[in-house]
């Protein structure tokens, strides 16, 4: 059996970011002995605000790039932990400027492995399933850790490329990571760029909201909560150099999760429009999380998708000071793009 890791100072990249910021969150209300740091760029995707009211002796935010070599220098020794979230995520801007994509999380993530190195932390590297491409819809298979990467997208292909160096980093240097590829998560802080909190905004601003394509295309849910607590336990019980696939057997055609958003908010299910369809759209993702399930004993706290869309769609309905700042400027790209 594998021994138990015990984090004391963990330094979270991107955790001003949604899925970051949701972990920094679990993190410091579920092990209160451990110190966070936080890097995060801040960029758009970046809200400070996502991690206010943690207790400023345990979280720290560290404000930097993790493509700086030299920051990093400074800044991984002393931890005994990095978890790396910090990604450039969004797809549409993956295929309106790939650049970005490259920089952030391949750069970024040499720049990570090298300083970790040196320091000899423990590591773990967020990715998704997206690097695995696309199933079609009426395969009944789902991913596992051994289906080979066949990466859709310039994000996609960015990710699939990270996962690569740190595999690489791990067998060439010895390096003590371990790697999870998860489903799309879905709950608070998200951007509003993002399906589900732009049709959720949408709604709220009176605005009809927008579907790619038929619709049919289908995506993997699982609850942000739930891929926090997936995270810790492959980082305290998962084996140094294995993969892991997070999710929660959410499966659900992107049509079908808009009627239950816009039924949800009393509308009637088909008050939405169909715009031009993403280039390249995976058509299905689906997680066998087994391995995960058998090795660590995880299970998804929040399985049941309607409930954890309600919850969703209340704490939009509640903070919007929280997403108002950023939901002209995402719709101004989205206009842009002609979706």
């Amino acid at each position: 059996m594998t021994a138990v890791f015990e984090p004391h100072n963990v330094l979270v990249t991107g955790g001003c970011g949604f899925m970051g910021s949701n972990f920094v969150r679990y993190v410091a209300r579920e092990h209160p002995n451990v110190h966070v740091t936080v890097l995060d760029k801040l960029t758009y995707a970046g809200n400070p605000a996502n991690i206010a009211g943690l207790p400023p002796e345990r979280v720290e935010l560290v404000v930097g790039d993790v493509c700086d070599a030299e920051l990093l220098a400074d800044l991984v020794p002393g931890h005994d932990t990095v978890v790396h979230f910090a990604a450039e995520t969004h797809n549409d801007n993956s295929i309106a400027n790939p650049a970005p994509f490259l920089h952030t999380n391949v750069d970024g993530t040499f720049c990570l492995l090298e300083a970790v190195r040196r320091c000899g932390a423990r590591y773990h590297h967020v990715s998704t399933d997206e690097v695995f491409g696309d199933l079609a819809l009426d395969d009944p298979s789902r991913f596992t850790e051994d289906y080979p990467y066949r990466p859709s997208s310039p994000y996609s292909s960015s990710k699939a490329a990270s996962d690569l160096l740190v595999r690489a980093w791990t067998r060439t240097y010895g390096l003590r990571a371990t790697i999870s590829n998860c489903s799309n998560n879905y709950g608070p802080y998200q951007h509003v760029e993002k399906f589900i909190p732009r049709q959720i905004t949408n709604i709220i601003d009176d605005v009809r909201p927008k579907l790619y394509g038929t619709g049919r295309n289908v995506r993997d849910w699982v609850n942000v909560e739930d891929h926090s607590s997936a995270v810790w336990a492959i980082l305290t019980r998962g084996q140094v150099g294995e993969t892991y696939l997070i999710g929660a057997d959410g499966e659900r055609s992107n049509i079908d999760v808009l009627r239950m958003i816009v039924e949800a908010m009393g509308r009637d299910p088909d008050d939405f429009d169909h715009v031009p369809d993403r280039p390249g759209h995976d058509r299905r993702y689906a997680i066998d999380s087994s391995k995960l399930r058998r090795e660590l004993g995880w299970r998804p706290a929040h399985a049941d998708f309607a409930e954890g869309l309600r919850q969703a769609i209340d704490w939009y309905v509640a903070n919007e000071p929280w997403w108002r700042p950023s939901k002209q400027a995402a719709e101004a790209r989205y206009g842009r793009q002609g979706r």
